[in-house]
């Protein structure tokens, strides 16, 4: 374990409170207690191949069954279930309607401005036809990527059912980002169309999203481009190129509604999603058809308990990986209601998410750790307005929470009444790994608790050896699962070098590094720490340090620059940026907003540096490398610790401090 990164995983969170689950109200759960959860547990480790097997069998439909459950011989590249094949699609829609469930509601979809849409599963199934038979005509086939870049409206789920129906791997783009990110994922996974909106509404704002897709197919930029899809939502002026733009409401109402699935292989490609990385570019992190769609469904179904009745609200956007498992294919997997909602709480409507609850009569909730102490900064007041007694579980997914956080949520949100699902998962890891089971596991406030059946995690030293019971160490899991991506689009070796070679084998065994370091108590309890590389989670979004760096160094007055995260109550953590100005150029409070603003229309506005300082020289050893382990430090206004003796000019500390 390196110096730079063991600082960041050794401190231990004590915390005594524990809740043990309530049988009486999880007594039907798809793991009816610890018993089973443990019997289930001994399966998975005695004999994984019958466990997944069995699994795949029982839960998903199958146009053809597979041959073999694992293929691990090329490790760590997986093929899981070959010679199946399957379609996500099918399984979200055709094979519930099949048994009788078409009428019932799929998606709840409320618009920020207040407009409600109610869709059944029927209803579903023919608009995901029509907008696959409309990606057809289009000239979508096979195999080829389509990008979305739009609002949290029922089109963008529509939208991604429609691509896996068709077997066209979609890769959804944060509608928050620049135009030059979205440039950037266009150009990298070779897209073939784009579907977006003329805009979207966020925070009583409309978001110009087809204005950021012509500029980042300006001039040919993004040459495999063909054609542009357009959603008419906020019916803003827009411009419009005949030769490659599409109205949605010309083009897919036309289309007939008989679309077959197509039958695809279980290691199809079913979507490429961008994450930040500790090395700059954005990973297209790879999933494929049958195992993922495996994970999503039986995590989904374990974890949150939801029943036939029920109204299941994830406040994620799709465009990343929370809601492309737990809005779309999850639910939809296990015939459930899934609640889409376009808002997000603001000044003019700080209590949205619990009138959202009150009027739809939301039962399980599943939101981020931020959203919760931006809650409880404004106070209890607002939720107590509100009638929230439909609640049964709630859910926190993103980063880890702090206890203080946890117990407001649990007594002011849940009445003392509802479970914690405390999830730990990763874009990279298709669907949760680590959390409480209702009615099964007893919790704790800021442990994600234990693993999840056929899910072996450790935490270990840079050696791969456990390490003792609250003792700080690496987060990995030791063997394959279906869920797991199968490779860095493009870019097979950084898959194996970041995620698989980072630490040593075990036994000649690969491991797969989480890039979070955590410990376990006494219990054998999972408390996450946080990343032990060089990203940074500002409000559950993972965002490349590199990436940050290279934006404020394409500003003409920018040397260099080195960026680090600092603890922050509300948003988990905020960005700070160290810069070093060109040649007699000087830094002034104007630049710093100049500054800011060019990072936001780089990456986006959620890359934006809290704080940034000016410095005539950064850390560095005598090999080059900037020394973020001191930064942070000074970011976070603590005592420098550790070895500061590779630091080539220690001068630089004094010009730092001042």
């Amino acid at each position: 374990m390196n110096s730079e990164s063991s600082e960041t995983i050794e401190t231990v969170l004590q915390e005594e409170r524990i809740f043990h689950p309530s049988e009486s109200n999880f007594k039907n759960s798809s793991i009816s207690g610890f018993d089973e959860y443990q019997k289930m547990v001994d399966k998975a480790n005695s004999d994984p191949e019958i466990f997944w097997k069995d699994n795949a069998l029982n839960e998903l439909h199958w146009f053809k069954p597979f041959n073999s459950v694992l293929d691990w011989s090329n490790a760590p590249f997986a093929k899981w279930f070959e010679g199946g094949k399957t379609n996500v699609s099918y399984n979200c829609l055709d094979r519930h309607i099949e048994q009788g469930k078409g009428g019932k509601i799929a998606i709840i979809w409320e618009g920020e401005p207040g407009e409600v849409r109610k869709i059944t599963y029927k209803e579903l199934f023919d608009e995901v036809c029509r907008t696959a038979n409309a990606l057809k005509q289009i000239g979508i086939q096979k195999g080829d990527l389509v990008a979305l870049y739009m609002p949290m409206i029922p089109e963008a789920a529509i939208a991604m059912l429609a691509c896996a129906r068709i077997g066209a791997p979609h890769s959804v783009v944060f509608g928050g980002f620049s135009s030059e990110a979205l440039r950037d994922r266009l150009n990298d996974g070779n897209a073939k169309a784009v579907i977006t909106a003329d805009g979207g509404f966020r925070k009583d704002k409309i978001i110009p999203l087809k204005k950021a897709v012509d500029e980042a197919l300006l001039d040919g930029s993004c040459p495999s481009v063909d054609s542009v899809l357009v959603v008419q939502r906020t019916r803003e002026n827009i411009s419009f190129n005949s030769d490659r733009d599409f109205w949605w409401h010309e083009l897919v109402p036309a289309q007939s509604t008989e679309c077959p699935a197509e039958q695809m292989d279980s290691e199809d490609r079913l979507f490429v999603l961008y994450t930040s990385g500790s090395t700059g570019k954005p990973k297209g992190v790879v999933h494929t058809t049958a195992g993922y769609n495996l994970w999503a469904h039986l995590t989904f179904k374990w974890i949150f308990d939801v029943r036939d009745d029920d109204v299941y609200w994830c406040t994620a956007d799709v465009g990343w990986i929370t809601g492309h498992s737990y809005i779309v294919y999850g639910p939809l997997s296990n015939c459930s209601t899934s609640l889409m909602y376009e808002g997000v709480p603001r000044p003019s409507n700080p209590g949205a998410f619990w009138d959202v609850i009150q009027r739809h009569q939301v039962n399980i909730f599943y939101t981020a750790p931020t959203a919760i102490r931006a809650f409880m900064k404004t106070g209890r007041n607002i939720p107590d307005k509100y009638d929230l007694s439909s609640l049964r579980l709630l859910g926190t997914v993103g980063e880890p929470i702090n206890p203080e956080a946890w117990m407001w949520y649990r007594q002011v949100i849940g009445g003392d009444k509802c479970p914690i699902i405390d999830t730990w998962w990763q874009t990279e890891t298709g669907g949760v790994m680590i959390s409480p089971l209702p009615g099964v596991t007893s919790t704790k406030p800021g442990s994600a608790t234990l693993p999840l059946p056929g899910i072996e995690a450790d935490v270990v030293d840079a050696d791969g050896n456990s390490v003792e019971p609250n003792q700080g160490g690496y987060l990995v899991i030791k063997k394959p699962w279906p869920g797991m991506m199968r490779t860095v689009h493009g870019n097979p070796n950084r898959f194996r070098e970041n995620y698989w070679e980072y630490l040593k084998p075990i036994n000649g065994n690969l491991i797969y590094f989480a890039g979070d370091g955590a410990r376990r108590d006494d219990d054998g309890y999972f408390w996450v720490m946080g990343r032990v590389d060089d990203v940074i989670n500002v409000s559950g979004h993972r965002l490349g340090t590199m990436e940050i760096e290279s934006a404020l160094v394409s500003h003409k007055l920018v040397s260099e620059a080195a960026v680090v995260g600092r603890p922050d109550e509300l948003k988990g953590e905020s960005v700070v940026a160290f810069v070093t100005l060109e040649s007699g150029k000087e830094g002034t409070s104007e630049l710093i907003i100049q500054l800011k603003n060019h990072v936001g229309k780089e990456i986006g506005a959620i890359a934006k540096p809290e704080e940034i300082r000016f410095t005539n020289s950064l850390p560095k050893t005598r090999s080059g490398k900037i020394m973020r382990r001191i930064l942070r430090s000074l970011a976070s206004g603590e005592e420098i610790k550790g070895d500061t003796s590779t630091l080539e000019d220690r001068n630089v500390l004094d010009e730092l401090r001042r």
